[in-house]
């Protein structure tokens, strides 16, 4: 997979993040986290919950289930997960995304 992100997304630290074929830039706020994901793997994601997340889709496909209602989010489509609500989902490789998480210790640096 060519890297989508330019360096000064690059130059960010990476997360923390135990997924294979993963890698997760972290721009850290005190209020929330930001992070700039590519997946070079498919990625099958259990039933959780956390805080609010939304997510911008840059380049492939994510398929999740959002409070028990199946989506389907590809290239230039956004998505959003209010807090407390239960998901899972399945990540496919070449997927790539933007995502806010509505919590400033979601993950840390490696």
């Amino acid at each position: 997979m060519n890297q989508i992100f330019p360096a000064p997304i690059t130059a960010l630290p990476k997360a923390d993040i135990p997924l294979a074929g993963l890698t997760a830039y972290l721009s850290q706020a005190g209020s929330h986290q930001i992070l700039f994901m590519e997946f070079e793997e498919d990625v099958d994601l259990p039933e959780h919950t956390h805080a609010a997340q939304v997510g911008i889709v840059l380049e492939g496909k994510i398929e999740m289930i959002i409070d028990g209602k199946k989506n389907c989010f590809t290239k230039g489509d956004r998505y959003y997960i209010p807090a407390g609500v239960k998901h899972s989902g399945k990540i496919y490789a070449g997927y790539a995304d933007i995502t806010f998480f509505d919590e400033p210790q979601r993950y840390s640096k490696k």
